[in-house]
């Protein structure tokens, strides 16, 4: 494996890494491993932080990087077709589930055609219904499950000819309240992760606070919940809050609201969803004379910035790429099988570990 492929290894490992670290590792200058860095800087790769680099989350999988196969399913080069995709958002957590779903579908020879909702639009059918107009032969969708519109929606999309897909969302539909294929990061997975990472390292209050807009905001605390109970700690007591959009006026004084939280009720380590509400946190801990990870250690979800802060985040990162390319394997091997039976895909999601959590002080 050559050098470069090493560094670049390093950072799919840990998410940020430092030069002097690597040049140790690696037998070399610190002087030769900033020449790498650079280059996979220039190619987009990664991202300079001070003392070392981390991924690019703009990159994710990496621009340039081998994209897997298709699903043996799939068509052959060649082969012509599209896939419609719909998703809530285009700024955040998304582009990365586009980027892979786009990938995957171009290595097999199909077209992907993208469209955003929003979550304060209750209707998606005329955006669905414009994909189908337009030639889609498969739909990728991350419908609203909480809309006055959302069983008239799933009803349509159980109705029409062509695969669908759904994506980070799970619903059963008609008579039978059949499963829909859908393919989901298992979020409440993530949330243990980091609480099994925080009691490892000695915390025994852990507290949460979430992203209150965000439809996995159940399954996370489910899985903080579940995993407190399996390690013996009792979440009486420690932090549990829920963070308004961050377009609200009050949301910096949720997000202040939630540091006071943790200093009041003795809470040593929290998990933060999503990366702005982690930043804020941290940020509010330096005002406060709060040192993280001394006093606090914080981990947040979702990874798309975390990195990049200082000090760079422990964050659990939902594998974005690889929940888009599973999605249109899905639809292809639909479009080559109708008769196969529902797929509901799993997909675990990686903790990574940076500088924001520690054993608690004392």
């Amino acid at each position: 494996m050559s050098r470069r492929a090493q560094v670049l290894e390093a950072l799919h490992a840990h998410g940020t890494v430092r030069v002097s670290d690597l040049a140790a590792e690696l037998g070399v200058t610190t002087v030769t491993v900033r020449r790498d860095i650079t280059q996979l800087v220039d190619e987009g790769l990664a991202l300079r932080v001070h003392g070392g680099a981390t991924l690019n989350p703009a990159a994710d999988p990496a621009p340039g990087a081998p994209v897997p196969p298709a699903a043996p399913a799939g068509p052959a080069p060649g082969s012509t077709g599209t896939i419609g995709m719909l998703v809530p958002s285009l700024d955040y957590y998304w582009p990365g589930v586009a980027r892979g779903a786009e990938e995957r579908a171009a290595a097999g020879g199909l077209r992907l055609r993208l469209r955003g909702s929003s979550y304060e639009i209750e209707d998606e059918r005329p955006q669905l219904e414009r994909l189908m107009r337009g030639g889609a032969d498969a739909l990728l969708v991350a419908p609203s499950l909480d809309s006055p519109h959302t069983e008239d929606v799933l009803a349509w999309l159980g109705d029409v000819d062509v695969p669908v897909v759904l994506v980070e969302r799970t619903a059963r539909t008609g008579s039978t309240h059949a499963a829909m294929e859908s393919v989901v990061t298992d979020h409440a997975l993530g949330a243990e992760t980091a609480v099994r990472h925080l009691t490892a390292l000695g915390h025994r209050r852990i507290g949460i606070a979430l992203s209150a807009q965000s439809p996995h905001t159940p399954e996370l605390r489910a899985g903080w919940s579940r995993a407190l109970a399996a390690c013996g700690l009792d979440p009486d007591g420690a932090v549990d809050l829920d963070i308004p959009d961050r377009r609200a006026a009050d949301w910096q004084q949720h997000v202040e609201a939630v540091v006071e939280a943790a200093l009041r009720t003795g809470t040593t380590a929290l998990l933060v969803h999503s990366d702005p509400e982690a930043m804020g946190v941290v940020q509010h801990c330096e005002e406060r004379g709060v040192p993280v990870p001394d006093a606090l250690s914080v981990v947040a979800y979702d990874d798309e910035v975390a990195g990049l802060f200082s000090p760079a985040l422990t964050a659990v990162r939902p594998p974005r790429a690889w929940v888009g390319r599973a999605a249109v394997d899905l639809a292809v091997a639909r479009l080559a099988d109708p008769a196969r039976p529902v797929h509901r895909v799993v997909v675990s999601p990686s903790l990574v570990l940076r500088d924001s959590t520690a054993a608690p002080a004392g």
